[in-house]
C-alpha cells in the first residue's frame, strides 16, 4: 500500500466520481481506476460500490477513509516539519471554514499567506461546524474557522475570534416588524427559516431555544446565507441569526428585532486547531498572520 494509492482513493471518495477525481489529481481516469483496483485487490475487498451513475463507499471503504486521511495527514506533517527546519514552507495547507464566519476574512487571510509562502498549496473547504471539527480531528483539515464550539466537544486548541448577539429577522410586513423586542414565548407557532443542523448559526439558535425552554418549527432549511435572507424577505418565515447578517446588503428592507427574556443568545466564532503540539508549520504561520491582522485593526 503506497501513499499515492491512498491519495487517489481519498480523492475518489471525496468527489464520489472517478472522472472528477482524475481531473483534480491531473491523472488519467484509467490510471486512477487501476490504482483503486490494485488497492482493493491488496485489501481483498471492494472499497466502492459502482453503478453507471454513482460511486459510493462500501463499509470497508468508509473504514479505510478514516485511516487514509490520518496517514496522509501524518505524511504531510512529516514533510512539512523537515521543510520548516530548512526554513521553507512547502506542501499543502487545507483550511475549513463556516459560511460567513465572523471575526476573520478567509479570502484576505489566505491571500496574505499565499504572498508570504507561495510554495505552499492552499485548499479551502466550506462545511458546517460539526464536519469541520471532524475534519481537524481526523487530519483532513489543518485548521478551521467555525462557530458555536464548546470546550467540551473540542479538546484541541480554540482561539476566540468574535462574539455577537443573535437577533430576529423578519419581513417589513410581519407582525413582529413594529416591535423593538419579542419574548421567547411569543415565538411559539411561528414558521422559521434556518440552516441545516450542522451549521454554526443553527447550532446557536437551537441552543438558545433549548435554554429558554421554547419550541419552534423550522419549515425551510437552507445551506447559504443569501437564500435564507431572500426567503425571509418574501415573508415565508422568520430567522434567528448572528447580528452581522442583518448588515448584509441582501438584508436591506428586513427588520431586526431583539430577543428579550432569559439569557441573551450569543454567536461565537473560533479558530479550531489540533493540540498545540499537533499543529503543522503552515497552520502556525496562518495563525500568526491572523493575530497580526487582529493587532493591526
Amino acid at each position: 500500500m503506497e501513499l499515492r494509492q491512498l491519495e487517489r482513493f481519498v480523492a475518489v471518495a471525496e468527489e464520489a466520481h472517478f472522472t472528477r477525481a482524475a481531473e483534480r489529481l491531473a491523472v488519467s481516469q484509467s490510471g486512477l481506476s487501476a490504482s483503486v483496483r490494485a488497492l482493493e485487490q491488496e485489501l481483498r475487498t471492494p472499497l466502492f460500490s459502482r453503478t453507471t451513475r454513482t460511486v459510493r463507499l462500501t463499509d470497508a471503504g468508509r473504514a479505510l477513509l478514516v485511516e487514509a486521511e490520518r496517514t496522509l495527514a501524518a505524511a504531510r506533517a512529516a514533510r512539512n516539519a523537515v521543510d520548516a527546519v530548512r526554513g521553507l514552507l512547502r506542501g499543502t495547507l487545507t483550511v475549513g471554514v463556516e459560511q460567513c464566519v465572523a471575526g476573520v476574512s478567509p479570502a484576505r487571510l489566505l491571500a496574505a499567506f499565499h504572498r508570504e509562502h507561495p510554495q505552499m498549496e492552499l485548499r479551502l473547504r466550506q462545511e458546517g461546524t460539526s464536519s469541520l471539527l471532524d475534519g481537524v480531528a481526523g487530519g483532513r483539515l489543518d485548521l478551521a474557522f467555525a462557530a458555536t464550539v464548546s470546550p467540551v466537544e473540542w479538546r484541541g486548541e480554540l482561539l476566540p475570534l468574535a462574539r455577537e448577539p443573535m437577533v430576529l429577522l423578519c419581513a417589513a410586513g410581519h407582525v413582529f416588524a413594529d416591535r423593538a423586542a419579542v419574548g421567547w414565548e411569543e415565538l411559539s407557532g411561528a414558521s422559521f427559516i434556518d440552516f441545516h443542523p450542522d451549521w454554526g448559526p443553527r447550532r446557536a439558535a437551537d441552543g438558545a431555544f433549548a435554554a429558554a425552554g421554547a419550541r419552534r418549527t423550522v419549515g425551510l432549511e437552507v445551506n447559504d446565507v443569501h437564500s435564507l435572507l431572500e426567503l425571509v424577505q418574501e415573508g415565508l418565515g422568520i430567522a434567528v441569526v448572528p447580528h452581522h447578517f442583518s448588515r448584509k446588503p441582501e438584508a436591506a428592507g428586513l427588520v431586526t428585532v431583539e430577543l428579550a427574556g432569559g439569557r441573551r443568545p450569543m454567536y461565537e466564532s473560533v479558530a479550531v486547531l489540533p493540540a498545540p503540539a499537533g499543529a503543522g508549520p503552515g497552520a502556525r504561520a496562518l495563525m500568526r498572520l491572523l493575530r497580526e491582522d487582529a493587532d493591526a485593526r
